[in-house]
């Protein structure tokens, strides 16, 4: 019989141990991902424990009160196949009530997200490579820094259609990021972020108005970079983006169902090249 497991919220300086783990399932944090994380919902983190020790964890962000994201769905390999994820599991469901809830789930466990109530909506593809192909760039590639930030909130929320300006704020200030805007006639066309994880570099977000503009952020993103691997997160319902990972040479590397539990975020799809991550959306 499994012993009772306790869960409560995550402190802000256990949120390494959630990486950690994250990292032993191969799913190669950022090196900075943690505090960014807990900045966009400090009460959305929960940990499992059994005779005081963690076996578990999941995260449930809550975006105002209409959206939340799943993610860091983990229980420690010892632990399971005991009762202790779904234990897990309804404590997030618990904490994000009626809203509209999303996920980027392994394909594999799809079925079980589906009984659930979730539905899929489409598919993200991470694309990989340690080659990049040679890109196009463009004039107007600024750092983000150099820009008003309530400029790119702007854009941001116009794009990932719900607030979230602390987490934004992180993302963009930590240490190994690259943080680029585009600007044409003085307007705002297209962010993008590169950051440095426990192997190579991931992208994401990258938003763009259109494939051009996509281009130059992701070619002046990864100018130089070749230490390790560069990862792309694109939605598979973007043609666009499709053919923009496969023309900077990279290969599909891994592949997640994305699925809300109501009907999509009216999120202009065409204009997402690369989530900005699979545990927050």
């Amino acid at each position: 019989m499994s012993e009772t497991m306790k869960i409560r919220n995550v402190a802000a300086q256990e949120m390494q141990l959630l990486s950690d783990w994250a990292a032993a399932e191969g799913w190669n944090p950022g090196l900075h991902d943690a505090e960014c994380f807990f900045a966009a919902d400090p009460q959305g983190f929960f940990v499992g424990e059994v005779a005081g020790s963690p076996v578990g964890c999941i995260s449930a962000v809550a975006y105002g009160q209409e959206f939340g994201f799943v993610g860091f769905y983990i229980v420690r390999p010892e632990f399971r196949g005991q009762g202790y994820g779904i234990q897990l599991w309804q404590a997030a469901m618990r904490y994000l009530g009626p809203r509209n809830i999303g996920l980027d789930g392994v394909v594999a466990q799809q079925a079980n997200y589906q009984k659930s109530g979730f539905r899929l909506a489409y598919r993200n593809i991470r694309y990989g490579t340690n080659n990049m192909n040679r890109l196009q760039t463009a004039p107007g590639l600024v750092p983000l820094a150099q820009l008003p930030f309530e400029q790119l909130a702007a854009y941001d929320r116009m794009l990932f259609a719900f607030e979230r300006q602390d987490f934004l704020r992180c993302w963009i200030s930590r240490p190994q990021v690259c943080a680029l805007g585009l600007l044409q006639q003085e307007r705002l066309a297209g962010y993008g972020v590169l950051r440095a994880c426990r192997e190579g570099y991931k992208i994401g977000p990258l938003f763009a108005d259109g494939p051009a503009e996509a281009e130059a952020l992701l070619a002046g993103l990864t100018l130089g970079r070749q230490s390790g691997p560069i990862f792309l997160d694109a939605p598979e319902v973007n043609a666009q983006a499709v053919r923009l990972a496969e023309r900077a040479g990279m290969k599909p590397v891994f592949e997640t169902a994305r699925m809300y539990t109501q009907q999509p975020p009216a999120m202009p799809l065409d204009k997402l090249f690369g989530v900005t991550s699979f545990e927050l959306g």
